[in-house]
């Protein structure tokens, strides 16, 4: 029987998403049950779940790559298509993916992690609900943290861009991956105190979904207050990754067709392709 190549691209990004989540929601889960800010002996700080996060992206996309080009992330999907000339018919069933993944990951690091939880935060408060999902920092307007996230995702989805072009002269295929890692974490050292660089849809709201259907009742909400803060970064993202996507293709790739015959340019290695 014929295989299904839609069907592995969907398992594909099922799982590279849901690696994604395991990393990054459990590295956040353990900082956070672990103590941090508040005991010296804590399980870790900010910079380990900037790490958590990045090194989470490099083994998705190993993960994924071969099969869907590690998409993992609905805003880099939905810039693909609109510039890269991914199939506008692939586009929800890789969406469904990365949602899939996420809250199925999402929900194994609450079942591990549900003593410690319980034992820091009964109430299943707003106190922890970051381990799942973003949210302003105290102060942060909701503007403001539109832009962080747009901001945030157009820098990732840009520089996803230059790492995976052939013809920029990017990093060998083998080791794009860390590079992509590496992006993410230097977005989370320089992007993370607004809102959280979310900077992907699927990150954040299925993650949400499942903190929500477990007994945080105000996962919807901003920490800040009684807004309703679950719509900023799916919207947010997608409108940062069209915007990053814009940026390298009109502003660097239409360039560089007349660049490739120069000297400079010979040698250049095709990785393989983010598709």
């Amino acid at each position: 029987m014929a295989r299904s190549p839609l069907l592995g691209e969907f398992f594909a990004e099922f799982f590279g998403t849901m690696i994604l989540i395991l990393f990054g929601v459990g590295v956040v889960a353990q900082v956070v049950t672990g103590g941090f800010p508040t005991t010296t002996g804590a399980t870790g700080d900010y910079n380990s779940i900037a790490w958590g996060w990045g090194l989470g992206v490099t083994m998705a996309v190993y993960v994924a790559g071969r099969l869907s080009g590690a998409h993992l992330n609905p805003a880099v999907t939905v810039a693909l298509a609109a510039f890269k000339g991914f199939s506008a018919r692939k586009v929800v069933p890789y969406i469904a993916a990365q949602l899939a993944g996420a809250f199925v990951a999402a929900l194994l690091v609450r079942w591990a992690y549900s003593d410690a939880i319980n034992r820091v935060d009964p109430g299943h408060t707003k106190a922890t609900q970051g381990i799942f999902s973003t949210s302003p920092d105290i102060g942060v307007s909701i503007p403001t943290a539109f832009l962080d996230q747009i901001i945030g995702t157009a820098i990732l989805v840009m520089v996803i861009f230059a790492l995976t072009s052939a013809v920029n002269n990017p990093p060998l295929g083998n080791t794009a991956p860390l590079f992509i890692g590496l992006l993410v974490v230097g977005i989370g050292l320089g992007w993370g105190a607004n809102a959280g660089y979310a900077i992907n849809p699927a990150r954040d709201f299925a993650p949400r979904i499942a903190s929500w259907l477990t007994g945080y009742h105000d996962a919807m909400y901003s920490t800040n207050g009684p807004e309703l803060y679950f719509w900023l970064p799916i919207v947010a993202p997608l409108v940062g990754g069209l915007i990053g996507g814009a940026l390298f293709v009109f502003g660097i790739e239409r360039f560089l067709p007349a660049a490739i015959t120069e000297p400079a340019e010979i040698g250049v290695v095709e990785p393989t392709p983010l598709r």
